[in-house]
């Protein structure tokens, strides 16, 4: 008999493989029940996912994804293609820190980009499945992931935590403000025209906010 639901895994990762004959609802079911019946081997692991086989609606991604988190203890932190070697790489320096991520607490996720003025803000530390356009702004009190570009703002570590960091895929903001420190750029770039994409990451160091290329040894730090 042909499995409704597949589970295999990648490095810092699991990809789910789904049966596009069968219907969404039965589909959503077995997740749930596959997924309970491997919590213990799983843990309290955080993971990207991967889902294959059948074409999905943003509300049906999101509805496997809260599945899955009410079925296991894992923290999914983005969705991303299995062959995405940049976002794999950016999952993997997460992985490195995942208990600092989310300062000892489940983090939260925003799939969708932000546009027109949007503003995101919360207690928790943030991971954006999305674009940060310019004009509009993530708030958090602790750590701002972007897996995608940053050209707006970034606010981090607004409880005054310390070693509290934005990190993004692409990293072209409007302004920074972690914890008391500012960074706004002399000018502004041209948004949507990049050669090279580089994930980077901006902390206080020295009185001052740095970026840096994302490394797992780096993060390994904070």
């Amino acid at each position: 008999m042909k499995d409704t639901v597949l589970i295999k895994s990648f490095p810092n990762g699991i990809i789910l493989h789904l049966d596009p004959s069968m219907p969404f609802e039965d589909i959503l079911q077995e997740i749930g029940f596959k997924f309970s019946e491997a919590r213990a081997f799983f843990g309290k692991s955080s993971v990207a996912l991967s889902i294959e086989g059948m074409a999905l609606t943003d509300g049906e991604e999101i509805r496997i994804l809260e599945k899955i988190q009410e079925s296991s203890d894992l923290h999914i932190v983005c969705l991303v293609e299995k062959d995405e070697a940049t976002n794999k790489n950016f999952i993997k320096a997460l992985a490195q820190v995942e208990k600092k991520l989310a300062g000892g607490e489940d983090g939260q996720f925003f799939k969708g980009s932000l546009k027109n003025k949007d503003v995101l803000e919360t207690e928790h530390s943030i991971i954006v499945l999305g674009d940060v356009h310019p004009g509009c702004a993530v708030i958090s009190s602790k750590n701002v992931i972007i897996l995608g570009g940053l050209y707006g703002e970034a606010y981090a570590g607004g409880n005054g935590e310390e070693g509290a960091f934005v990190a993004a895929l692409e990293m072209e903001p409007e302004r920074i403000l972690i914890g008391d420190y500012k960074y706004k750029p002399g000018r502004q770039p041209k948004w949507g025209i990049h050669q090279k994409i580089q994930p980077k990451i901006a902390y206080v160091k020295n009185g001052k906010i740095t970026f840096e290329a994302l490394t797992k040894d780096l993060l390994s730090t904070f």
